[in-house]
């Protein structure tokens, strides 16, 4: 599937790239020609979109999917959700939040190394910092027909789960699959020093943005999330409450996300 179009979530293509992202940032932020109708249908399609790809993961249509987006707005909750639908014992997936170290990542490789088998990354973005573990990550998401990971360092390391030593040499045919708050193309328009691992990594993967950039858009998809049943607990009218705070304070809270509204619901419950 080509990786093209940004309306359809996938990257851009190359040709005048950095103009186009421009111009479709400052559409996100100031076009006041689009409605709210409009940025929720758009922000709609793009999460249908994130839930496709996965569900391509699931079933061992996609290598590598990279899935960018701010914190707080139900990126983490779809890809769970179609994944815990798909697997719901976690037998052939597990997500790893915080910190990872290069030996780890071979172990964890190692245990889910399989065809059917899915490793997600959630906000662990300090993978990306350490040379080590970005080379073998780029190995695991290659496109080519073998995917060999290789870790010829002295000394042996132990599979904990079967006590059985790990091949210094192994083939992964898993997939995995990234979610970060980290803008990838934004750093490498910028030329961020991560930027030639980053664009290595989108080039094995399918990258999807989910295209939220302003308040307005953050608002946008509280106000959806809360009408698709996030604060069903509440009744009616304390929804109602929790949403019109959230637009007139929306200068003022710490941050706007899916937590605030759910930290706000609870309060509203016993007001």
């Amino acid at each position: 599937m080509p990786r093209g179009v940004p309306k359809a979530g996938f990257r851009a293509a190359r040709s005048s790239r950095a103009e186009k992202l421009a111009a479709i940032r400052v559409s996100y932020e100031s076009d006041t020609r689009e409605t709210d109708e409009q940025i929720s249908a758009r922000i709609a399609e793009r999460f249908d979109i994130l839930d496709v790809l996965t569900e391509a993961c699931t079933v061992g249509n996609a290598r590598a999917l990279i899935v960018s987006g701010p914190a707080g707005l139900g990126k983490s909750f779809t890809v769970e959700k179609r994944l815990t639908d798909w697997d719901p014992s976690a037998v052939n997936h597990t997500i790893v939040k915080g910190y990872v170290r290069a030996t780890g990542l071979v172990k964890l490789l190692y245990q889910f190394r399989e065809e059917g088998q899915v490793i997600v990354f959630d906000d662990a973005d300090a993978i990306f910092f350490d040379d080590v573990s970005l080379n073998l990550l780029k190995a695991v998401c290659d496109t080519t027909e073998r995917r060999t990971v290789s870790w010829l360092s002295e000394g042996s390391l132990i599979d904990e789960e079967t006590a059985v030593r790990i091949p210094r040499s192994f083939e992964f045919n898993g997939t995995i699959i990234f979610i970060s708050n980290y803008d990838f193309d934004a750093m490498i328009d910028k030329g961020h020093k991560l930027a030639p691992h980053l664009s290595a990594l989108v080039s094995r993967a399918h990258y999807i943005d989910l295209a939220m950039k302003s308040r307005r858009d953050y608002l946008v998809r509280i106000r959806q999330v809360i009408d698709q049943g996030l604060l069903d607990h509440l009744s009616f009218g304390h929804r109602v409450e929790v949403k019109q705070f959230i637009e007139r304070n929306a200068d003022n809270l710490r941050e706007l996300s899916l937590r605030m509204a759910i930290k706000l619901g609870h309060l509203a419950a016993v007001s």
